[in-house]
C-alpha cells in the first residue's frame, strides 16, 4: 500500500527544493555536522530567512502572516527539511507557533491574534509552557497556582517545573487555579504573561544527561492585565484540552519523518557494529521499522483529517502513545548495539536529545546514549502513556471510566485544605 501526494504537493515540494538550494550554504552537510555554539547560531539566523521567506507558520491564515496553505505543505517541508538537516523553526517555535499560535487561531480574540501572532513569527515574543507543577504533573487539573483579579490586573502566585526551554523564553502562557471551590477541572483559567518582570524566577533543572533543557518558574505576586486569559475565565481547560490536542495532532502528522531519518542511523550503526546477522537484532529493527511505518500511516490519517477540516480530538493521544513507547524501545535497542561502548561513552553529543542526529552527526555513542537517556522522559512530558491510554480507553474505545477519588472542589484535596 503506498500513498501519494497530490499534485500540487508536488509542484510545492519543487518550490522547497529551490529555496534549500538557493539559501543553505556551500558543501552545507547536515546541522548534525556543527557543533552546539554552531547549530546554536545557525538556527536563529536560519530562522530568519524562514521567516523573511514565508516558511513559518504556512498554514496560518495570511492576515495573521502565514501563507494559508494546508497540513500537506507543511509535511513536504517537514520532509525535505530532514533529507537535507535544516530544521523548520525555532527552539521555542514548538510553543509560540504550534501550540499557543495555533490556540490563538481557534479560541482567542480578533485583538489577542492581530497583537500576539505576528510578535511570535518575528521572533519578538518567545514563549514556554506553564502547565505541570510538582503536584499536578499527569494530574493536570490538580494545579495549585494561583490567580486572583486584582483591578485591571491578575496576580500570580506559584510554581510551575518541566518548562522546556523557559530559561530562553520571555514570555509563558500559564494554567492558574482562579475558582478554588469550584471543581478542579472548572476553576482554572489560561493567561498570557510577561516573564520580563519582577515577581518572575526561572531556575534551570539539571537532567540526568547533564544538560538543562527544563526549568522551574515560580511566581511571587507577578502580574499580567486582565485581558490576558484566552477562552472564558474559569475556562482554561477547554483551551488546553485544545492546545494539547494542536500539539499532538501536529505530532502524528510529521513524526514518522523524523524517527524514520534515526532509524537509518540505527541500521547504519548496527552494520557498524557488526550485529545485523545477528537473527535477534535483526528482529528488532525489524519491529522498529514496522512501527515507524505505523507512525507513517497514522500521519497521513491526522493530515486527511486536518484536510477535511477535524479538529483534533481525542485519537490524537494514539499518536503520542505509540511514538513515546516506540522510543523508550529502540533507544533501548541503540545502547544494546553499543553495548560496552554505551557504558563509555565517547563522540559527538547529540544536539537535542529528541532523537539521534541524523544528518551530517557521526554516529557516536555520546549521542545515542544522549537520546537514550531522554526518552525515557517522553513517556511522561506532553501527557503521559498512562494519561493517553485512559483517554483511547475511555474516550474512544467506550470503556468504563476509572473511579475518582477527587472530582471535587480543588481545595478539598488533601495537600490543598
Amino acid at each position: 500500500m503506498e500513498f501519494n501526494y497530490p499534485p500540487a504537493a508536488d509542484a510545492y515540494r519543487k518550490k522547497v527544493c529551490a529555496f534549500l538550494d538557493q539559501h543553505l550554504p556551500a558543501g552545507w552537510k547536515g546541522i548534525g555536522a556543527l557543533n552546539r555554539e554552531e547549530a546554536a547560531a545557525f538556527t536563529d539566523v536560519w530562522r530568519e530567512t524562514l521567516r523573511d521567506n514565508g516558511f513559518l507558520a504556512v498554514n496560518w491564515p495570511k492576515e495573521y502572516g502565514g501563507q494559508g496553505l494546508t497540513s500537506i505543505e507543511a509535511a513536504v517541508i517537514s520532509e525535505e527539511f530532514a533529507r537535507v538537516g535544516v530544521p523548520t523553526v525555532g527552539p521555542n517555535d514548538m510553543f509560540g507557533i504550534s501550540m499557543l499560535g495555533n490556540t490563538l487561531l481557534a479560541i482567542g480574540t480578533e485583538e489577542q491574534k492581530k497583537h500576539y501572532l505576528p510578535r511570535v513569527l518575528s521572533g519578538e515574543d518567545l514563549w514556554c509552557q506553564g502547565f505541570s507543577e510538582p503536584a499536578a504533573g499527569s494530574d493536570l487539573g490538580n494545579l495549585g497556582c494561583r490567580a486572583v483579579l486584582d483591578g485591571d490586573e491578575w496576580i500570580i502566585n506559584g510554581q510551575k517545573t518541566w518548562n522546556t526551554g523557559g530559561h530562553m523564553a520571555n514570555h509563558i502562557f500559564v494554567l492558574a487555579r482562579t475558582a478554588p471551590d469550584e471543581v478542579k477541572h472548572r476553576g482554572i483559567t489560561f493567561l498570557l504573561v510577561d516573564m520580563r518582570q519582577p515577581g518572575v524566577e526561572v531556575r534551570p533543572i539539571r537532567m540526568m544527561s547533564g544538560d538543562s533543557e527544563f526549568n522551574e518558574v515560580f511566581f511571587t505576586d507577578a502580574r499580567c492585565p486582565k485581558d490576558s486569559v484566552v477562552g472564558e475565565v474559569n475556562g482554561g481547560w477547554m483551551v488546553t484540552m485544545t492546545l494539547l490536542g494542536n500539539e499532538r495532532g501536529a505530532g502524528a502528522a510529521i513524526n514518522a519523518i523524523g524517527f524514520r531519518a534515526e532509524l537509518d542511523k540505527l541500521i547504519e550503526l548496527a552494520r557498524e557494529k557488526g550485529v545485523t546477522d545477528d537473527a535477534v537484532m535483526r528482529q528488532r529493527l525489524a519491529v522498529a521499522y514496522t512501527k515507524v511505518e505505523v507512525m507513517r500511516f497514522l500521519g497521513y490519517s491526522a493530515l486527511t483529517a486536518f484536510l477535511n477540516g477535524k479538529k483534533p480530538g481525542p485519537d490524537a493521544s494514539i499518536g503520542k502513545l505509540f511514538w513515546a513507547e516506540y522510543h523508550k524501545e529502540v533507544t533501548e535497542l541503540a545502547v544494546d548495539i553499543l553495548g560496552a561502548d554505551a557504558l563509555t561513552p565517547s563522540g559527538k553529543p547529540a544536539l537535542t536529545y529528541l532523537r539521534s542526529d541524523a544528518v551530517g552527526s557521526p554516529n557516536s555513542s555520546a549521542s545515542w546514549v544522549d537520546v537514550f537517556l531522554n526518552a525515557r522522559a517522553g513517556s511522561i512530558y506532553a501527557g503521559s502513556s498512562q494519561v493517553q491510554r485512559g483517554i483511547v480507553g475511555e474516550q474512544i474505545l467506550g470503556l468504563p471510566k476509572e473511579p475518582r477519588a477527587d472530582a471535587g472542589p480543588w481545595r478539598t484535596i488533601p495537600g490543598h485544605g
